[in-house]
């Protein structure tokens, strides 16, 4: 598999609330000089801003179902996340880039019925954000 694809799908999946590792997978690239920096990057965060884009819609369509036991999300983390974005609003989303809580604030962002387009610049200048400083701490590094 070509290791742009390779990590485009380890970026993707990392910010779906599925488990990923894309910061390594991206270090791993760059040290090895396997693809070009602003290739790499730009393919990372590509599929990460893809995979947030997902629970965006996930979270527009499946919160309906947020109060039953098969939720991926607890009804507390739910409310805790939804607390979080009624407080910061819009611009909360420039955490989605922060392990742990960022994935499930993209999900309440379309539970909220953030429009798309806003959704999708500010996410895509986040993970942007993420994938720069570590390529440049690796340029750095190395």
């Amino acid at each position: 598999m070509p290791i742009l694809v390779t990590l485009f799908i380890a970026a993707f999946t990392s910010a779906t609330l599925l488990p990923g590792s894309s910061e390594v997978v991206l270090a791993t690239i760059l040290a090895t000089k396997s693809a070009p920096l602003f290739a790499a990057v730009g393919v990372a965060t590509i599929g990460n801003t893809a995979g947030s884009c997902i629970n965006w819609g996930m979270g527009r369509y499946f919160a309906q179902f947020r109060h039953k036991s098969w939720f991926p999300v607890s009804e507390e983390k739910f409310d805790s996340y939804q607390n979080w974005y009624n407080k910061w609003g819009f611009w909360s989303l420039l955490a989605s880039w922060v392990p742990i809580i960022g994935d499930p604030l993209t999900v309440v962002a379309g539970v909220a019925r953030a429009p798309f387009l806003h959704f999708l610049l500010i996410v895509f200048i986040a993970k942007l954000g993420r994938y720069l400083v570590v390529a440049g701490a690796i340029s750095w590094i190395w």
